[in-house]
């Protein structure tokens, strides 16, 4: 076998870089899963166009126990080491496709409008340039491809993933999630917390209600729901320490039909973020009293249910400098840009209870391009220039993680 040798980010040229009939292939079926999408759990033609070209590139994925999402290994586990996992999301969101392209979603309210598409793409590309190392005799040690369904579903694939056995001689994995904020050919990347816990919560409100002429004879559930949505937040901001970034942010209220009847019920639903691990174990029960409180002090019986999602995403040092010097021996130093930590929430952290790892901000923005695309919008689009990048900067972190280390 041809050894890979130790060597400073940069130094030498990593082999791995993209054909340009690969290339062309990936963007055809990144356009090919962007125009068919599926939501979570229901990624059932995604797993097998994946599954397809794995094995017509002679390797063996296996389907995971849910019947959607895959598993493939690459190559020889080396003695005494362990594997590098590279994970992609596969579902969709359930909103419609407001673009006016080519590869328009054909699904009416279904669109990949957070990237999931090139994620997968990315992974599939990247595993078939490690086989056909693999085949050249350079690669030293065994990779691990997983393709994840339902990461946009509360608590997260990764959950189940992890629970049928994926990480199962891993020693770390990485991942990538687009940033319409970066330009194509670049990366973000931060050490430590790199996006924020994410849970789901759902308050009804309930009281005797009555005509709009008396209020001080019933509850007045329209103003006990406004205090709720407003109080709240405000009683948790003092506390819980303002740098664990707890915040309560509603989405949906419905109270009443008619004008002049107070309603006898109410219902409030919204998401906790959280940028500390700690302050988000607590938030459960800081979440709940403080709704009690509110509540109770406008007379109103309140009833919460509180739905774990994710804890944030925290960036091994180790293994982000392993993409850190990826990237840089792909396209050199000035393709890495550091990102701040985000209040979006990201279910790869679920990996991260079991094994190191970390994941970098892929840039998605055509250079020069002053529109403003954001992510879960129905105009989110990519510069497909970000495909050949992402499929690089894993191919050298397989290659980078299995090199003997000085």
């Amino acid at each position: 076998m041809n050894q890979l040798k130790s060597r400073e980010p940069g130094s030498v040229t990593l082999p791995g870089t993209l054909s340009e009939s690969l290339r062309a292939e990936l963007v055809a079926f990144r356009r090919d899963l962007h125009m068919h999408p599926e939501l979570g759990n229901q990624e059932f033609r995604t797993t097998a166009a994946l599954k397809a070209r794995l094995e017509a590139a002679g390797l063996a994925p296996k389907v995971l126990p849910g019947g959607t999402g895959l598993l493939c290994d690459i190559g020889s586990r080396a003695v005494g080491r362990s594997m590098l996992a590279i994970r992609a999301d596969l579902d969709a969101l359930p909103i419609p496709d407001a673009k006016t392209v080519a590869y328009r979603s054909t699904v009416a309210n279904r669109a990949h409008a957070c990237g999931h598409d090139v994620h997968t793409t990315t992974v599939l590309g990247a595993g078939l340039v490690i086989a056909e190392l693999d085949r050249q005799g350079l690669l030293p040690n065994a990779v691990r491809l997983i393709f994840q369904p339902a990461e946009e579903v509360l608590p997260g694939g990764a959950a189940d993933v992890v629970e049928a056995g994926v990480l199962d001689g891993v020693g770390r994995i990485i991942a990538v999630h687009c940033d319409p904020r970066v330009d194509a050919g670049k990366i973000g990347l931060r050490a430590g917390p790199i996006t924020s816990a994410c849970d789901r919560l759902e308050v009804t409100l309930d009281g005797p209600g009555g005509h709009t002429a008396r209020p001080h004879l019933t509850t007045d559930l329209v103003t006990a729901a406004a205090r709720v949505a407003t109080d709240v937040p405000a009683v948790l901001a003092r506390r819980v320490d303002a740098r664990s970034g707890l915040s309560v942010t509603w989405g949906r209220i419905e109270a009443g039909h008619a004008p002049n009847v107070i309603p006898q019920h109410a219902e409030l639903s919204g998401t906790v973020r959280c940028l500390d691990l700690p302050a988000w174990r607590d938030a459960p029960d800081l979440v709940h009293a403080a709704i009690d409180e509110v509540a109770t002090l406008h007379r109103a019986k309140s009833t919460v249910t509180y739905v774990r999602g994710v804890p944030p995403v925290v960036n091994d040092p180790a293994v982000a400098e392993l993409l850190r010097d990826a990237m840089t021996a792909r396209r050199g130093p000035y393709a890495i840009e550091d990102t701040e930590q985000s209040l979006g929430g990201e279910d790869f952290s679920w990996y991260l209870e079991h094994v190191p790892g970390a994941m970098a901000r892929l840039g998605v923005r055509t250079p020069g391009d002053t529109r403003v695309r954001d992510l879960h919008a129905g105009d989110f689009d990519v510069d497909e220039r970000c495909i050949e990048s992402g499929v690089e900067l894993f191919t050298a972190a397989a290659l980078l993680d299995a090199m003997p280390q000085p």
